[in-house]
């Protein structure tokens, strides 16, 4: 386990090496200059995801399908992700968070769009659809949308299961601690959310969909204004606080005998890294359930779509990230070298509500993680081995929310990593390739003034 452990991190480290940040930040920066900024759309795509477009044909509603998906992104990522980045890459990291957010809205656009362009109805009436979409009847290679298929159902388990459920008994069993016995608490609080889950998602998206869009909205709004009040407390550190930020990111001197540029290395490396981890630009996970929306054309579920890494890094991970180095200014002596310690310290120095606010965070972001990635799994099991195949994976995602609930997750936190920069690669290489279908439908559609126009073809199994 010991040498699974080593092996699994050299891989990460790889992985989440200068290649995966020059193609994950390059292809940002690409899809925002090639679709002349879509960044400067995002109150209007706001004001549309508040809209319904009932007329149209899909499964959900077009906030439905983005409450969806902000369930399956906004989580650990938001808080112990962000902290983790601190930890490893210094405050700097947390610009590059930003930084990944603000210019992967355009990767998201991108990605929603496929999802609509590419999307087929089933003969009963449901819409599928995905990179593995996109890949198979944009691009003609049905492999590489198999192979994206194959590491979505693998990650599911992991980022999107195992370890948000670990997150939430070991946030109980602090919160118990007294009360009742640690290992009981985990046990308890596994079965319970084993219960849920299965309760949600036996009705499939629409209700998933309905369960995120009462939780998302209360919850990331309870989170944020409880970090507002936090950071009201650090008010004295705010401005030293971005300075460093800042300062750290663009960081030239070498530290520790390191060569000069260690320190932007770093920060990036774990930056971005944690930015995907939140957000999913990139990844191909959200335009999965994109793909389900009640849209009139593909351009208004694409910037429906892009906002949620608006909400999820550069509001919610950027307010966790001033959290966090105001408290490192303010509490010098708090832990930083572990990021779930520097969280949880971070958070308890402030008194009554620091503790109640991150357990509260941790608990149903967790919980809404866990459902949005089980419709992820479940459409890429549909993809690889047929719907019959859904049934046995539901029952198996269930069974690992109890089991990662009591298990030590070093390993899956690592494997997690691996397959969230090797689902990135075949949706990124979809997304390059296919970024002049992007470019061209939103010629039409947002810049030509044809917003309100109907698609004008729909694909049919």
């Amino acid at each position: 386990m010991e040498l699974l452990l080593h092996l699994t991190e050299i891989i990460s480290g790889y992985l989440w090496g200068w290649p995966m940040i020059i193609l994950l930040l390059g292809t940002h920066i690409y899809l925002t200059v090639k679709l002349k900024f879509p960044q400067r759309k995002i109150f209007k795509a706001i004001a549309l995801s508040l809209k319904k477009d009932t007329e149209s044909d899909g499964d959900v509603s077009q906030f439905g399908a983005l409450a969806t998906s902000l369930a399956a992104t906004i989580g650990t990522g938001n808080i112990i992700g962000v902290a983790t980045a601190v930890s490893l890459g210094g405050p700097g990291a947390v610009l590059w968070c930003w930084l990944t957010g603000v210019f992967g809205i355009a990767t998201k656009y991108g990605e929603g769009l496929l999802a609509i362009k590419y999307r087929q109805k089933t003969p009963d009436g449901r819409m599928l659809g995905g990179p593995m979409y996109a890949l198979e009847k944009g691009l003609g290679q049905k492999w590489l949308a198999m192979l994206f298929c194959f590491f979505t159902a693998i990650a599911t388990f992991g980022i999107g299961n195992t370890v948000q459920a670990n997150a939430i008994s070991e946030n109980l069993s602090l919160v118990c601690d007294g009360l009742m016995n640690p290992e009981r608490t985990k046990m308890v609080s596994g079965f319970v959310m084993a219960a849920l889950v299965g309760f949600v998602i036996i009705g499939g998206v629409k209700s998933i969909s309905r369960w995120c869009s009462a939780l998302v909205p209360f919850m990331a709004l309870l989170y944020v204004v409880g970090c507002l009040y936090i950071l009201a407390v650090n008010a004295a550190y705010i401005g030293d606080a971005l300075r460093l930020i800042f300062r750290s990111a663009f960081q030239l001197e070498a530290i520790g005998g390191g060569t000069a540029g260690t320190v932007i290395m770093m920060a990036a490396r774990y930056g971005i890294a944690r930015g995907l981890f939140s957000n999913e630009s990139g990844m191909g996970s959200a335009p999965i359930v994109a793909a389900a929306a009640q849209t009139r054309n593909p351009v208004r579920q694409a910037l429906v779509s892009s906002t949620g890494t608006f909400w999820d890094t550069v509001v919610i991970c950027a307010i966790t990230g001033l959290v966090i180095t105001t408290s490192i200014i303010a509490y010098p002596e708090i832990n930083q070298e572990d990021g779930g310690m520097l969280t949880k310290e971070a958070f308890g120095m402030i008194p009554y509500v620091g503790t109640p606010i991150l357990t509260f965070g941790i608990i149903t972001f967790s919980f809404s993680t866990i459902l949005g990635w089980s419709y992820y799994g479940e459409r890429a099991m549909e993809y690889l081995a047929g719907r019959r195949s859904i049934i046995f994976y539901r029952i198996i995602f269930i069974l690992l929310v109890f089991a990662g609930s009591t298990m030590s997750l070093s390993l899956v936190w690592n494997l997690a990593d691996i397959f969230n920069a090797l689902m990135a690669i075949p949706n990124l290489i979809s997304l390059l390739l296919l970024s002049g279908v992007i470019a061209h439908e939103t010629q039409y559609y947002l810049w030509n003034g044809n917003l309100d126009a109907n698609m004008k073809d729909e694909q049919t199994l």
